[in-house]
């Protein structure tokens, strides 16, 4: 796991001002500031590799002097990260954001020149550590347990090539894929790694997996049609049960998750009873409140997902792949225009009450 970072603490500090003159009033230049601008083809892993001392200082200003009463300001140091970052201070609170390309976050303030106000004497930049916390950007977003096929879907509907093998934890990292339309359309899709039963508490990598769901624009639940288990330790459990307590875990981590748009893949339909399966699922997904009695109670979330297409796939065979990929350019586009138009309402709404 240590080959994906998506956590990094680092120290940051402002230059310190330059020297003020006393003869003459002179000002000396504030220091420098220390920034974080937001670039494509960065990572976190880049940026301990350029700076492994992970300490970001910026130049202290210049003196006053009789040739220039003004100093000159501190250079500034830039820092270029990933996007998808929250800057959190250390105690965790989130104090910056930086989502789109080119956006700047000052980290650390330089210290002002010596001047009349200072008794000519500069004052230090702004110090602290901060953390940089990547949670990964994605219109899509896999969900799934452990060997649901997550990892084979991914490679059959985008160009992506992750590891795929038949044990349970394959994808110890998110992977990243794009698929690609005929009229040139790109959506990303992220395969996070999948979740065990307690994500929420922090089993596992609970934690470090659930928060790359909450950029994702929309979730794509990946199930086995014929159930899952994880080892001969722990109970086995269906595909309705899979798909109710992947919901529980999602819901435990932040409620907002299962009010994302959701589609729902059934993959493994090459295999024997998996028709049979797919019919008494079906009928469990029209009416899940007639089958909560058959679970235990601490497996049934509160709010159930409602899923706008349920696209019973085989990443073997290759059935349904076209569908699925059609599914979520249908679901990602209305998603889309329903954005846009609550903002065309809002822009009206705007200039009727300026009116």
């Amino acid at each position: 796991y240590s080959n994906f970072i998506d956590d990094l603490r680092v120290y940051v500090r402002g230059g310190t001002g330059g020297m003020g003159y006393p003869n003459l009033g002179g000002e000396g230049g504030r220091g420098g500031d220390v920034w974080f601008v937001a670039r494509e083809r960065t990572t976190l892993k880049s940026v301990r590799e350029k700076y492994p001392q992970k300490r970001f200082v910026a130049g202290t200003g210049a003196n006053s002097s009789v040739k220039a009463l003004k100093g000159e300001k501190g250079k500034d140091c830039e820092v270029h990260v990933p996007l998808g970052i929250s800057v959190l201070d250390d105690d965790g609170k989130q104090i910056g954001e930086l989502n789109a390309v080119g956006e700047r976050f000052l980290a650390a303030r330089g210290g002002l020149g010596g001047s009349l106000a200072t008794n000519f004497l500069p004052c230090k930049g702004q110090r602290r550590t901060v953390h940089l916390d990547l949670k990964l950007i994605a219109d899509v977003g896999l969900v799934g347990f452990p060997n649901a096929g997550k990892s084979s879907l991914l490679s059959k509907i985008s160009h992506a090539k992750p590891e795929i093998a038949n044990y349970a934890f394959t994808t110890i990292q998110p992977e990243l894929g794009k698929i690609m339309y005929a009229d040139y359309k790109q959506i990303s899709v992220a395969d996070l790694p999948g979740l065990i039963e307690g994500a929420h508490a922090n089993k596992g990598m609970g934690h470090k997996f659930l928060k790359h769901v909450e950029r994702t624009k929309q979730l794509l639940l990946v199930v086995d049609v014929s159930g899952f288990q994880l080892s001969i330790k722990t109970q086995f459990r269906t595909a309705f049960e899979t798909i109710l307590l992947l919901t529980k875990e999602l819901e435990l981590y932040k409620e907002e998750l299962v009010t994302k748009p959701a589609l729902l893949a059934i993959n493994k339909m090459d295999l024997p009873c998996a028709k049979d399966n797919l019919d008494e699922l079906m009928t469990q997904l029209e009416n899940p409140q007639d089958f909560l009695h058959l679970v235990e109670e601490e497996m049934i979330p509160a709010n159930t997902l409602e899923f706008r297409e349920v696209i019973p796939v085989s990443t073997y065979t290759g059935e349904g792949i076209e569908e699925l990929k059609t599914c979520i350019r249908k679901s990602i586009d209305e998603q889309a225009e329903q954005v846009n138009e609550e903002y065309r309402k809002k822009k009206l709404r705007l200039l009727q009450t300026s009116k």
